[in-house]
């Protein structure tokens, strides 16, 4: 069978590197263990390394050119073969409820929503690794203060440990991106409750940030009455602009907001 012809609407871009992806494989192995599940493994450079490793590995691919590569050049894994959208999955069924670790070399233009779905799975997914696009790997490595602090760095931020473990050149794929890549692994934090809503929490969070040059007090008045004594009352906090706050602060300002909320207004 021929080589799977890289497809600009999927997003791929293939790793040619093999040191690399070795490299990538084994960033699973701080989650000993658990099994693991690759997100679009392509024609499986890093699926190789993967399915030494003593442990269960399943593999999600949307793609059917892909799909067919990997059942014919892997063909003990051929069970654990998901042609399917792992935006669309229900998790709890990859692995009968265990938790597991997810990897990949996630496609640039769904990494962000790959890494909400892991928020919403989070009591499943304890560790996740892969290679995205560098600068959003800036962005969830990011720490307050930062010009790349944002809404991927405190959602993220909230629940995992995010290391920016190295940065890939575009010369490793085919065919070759126009950015840089990074290799991330995040790793669940010992929070289990966030001491907030967490819901409003979120939609705090991307309000703000939204409007990240501006001032709280401005960025706030989408979710609260512009004549609320909430203004008033937490004037001092609310001269800051959001990549000032740490996650506890937006923890606290969550709460603030809650209590200020007219008895009617839905989180």
């Amino acid at each position: 069978m021929k080589q799977v012809r890289p497809k600009k609407n999927l997003g791929q871009h293939f790793l040619t590197d093999l040191s690399i992806a070795k490299a990538i494989a084994d960033t699973v192995d701080a989650c000993p263990e658990l099994p693991v599940l690759e997100v679009g493994p392509g024609m499986g450079v890093m699926t190789q390394y993967l399915v030494e490793k003593p442990r269960p590995l399943k593999v999600v691919e949307i793609d059917r050119e892909s799909v067919a590569w990997l059942n014919e050049h892997f063909p003990k894994l051929r069970e654990n073969i998901l042609g399917e959208d792992f935006l669309r999955m229900d998790l709890y069924t990859v692995f009968d409820g265990q938790p597991f670790v997810l990897t990949g070399n996630y496609p640039y233009d769904i990494s962000s929503q790959i890494f909400f779905k892991m928020l919403d799975n989070k009591e499943l997914i304890p560790c996740c690794t892969g290679m995205i696009q560098r600068e959003v790997a800036q962005r969830m490595a990011a720490e307050p203060g930062s010009k790349t602090y944002g809404i991927l760095s405190v959602l993220i931020q909230a629940w995992y440990n995010v290391e920016y473990l190295f940065t890939v050149d575009e010369h490793v794929f085919n065919p070759p991106p126009k950015v840089k890549s990074a290799v991330i692994r995040m790793t669940r934090n010992e929070v289990m409750d966030l001491g907030c809503d967490e819901r409003l929490f979120k939609r705090l969070v991307k309000t703000v940030f939204n409007q990240r040059r501006k001032m709280l007090r401005v960025s706030l008045k989408q979710m609260l009455p512009a004549d609320s004594s909430f203004f008033t009352l937490h004037s001092s906090l609310l001269t800051k602009r959001p990549e000032q706050l740490s996650i506890q602060q937006f923890v606290e300002l969550t709460n603030l907001v809650a209590a200020a909320l007219p008895p009617s207004a839905g989180k």
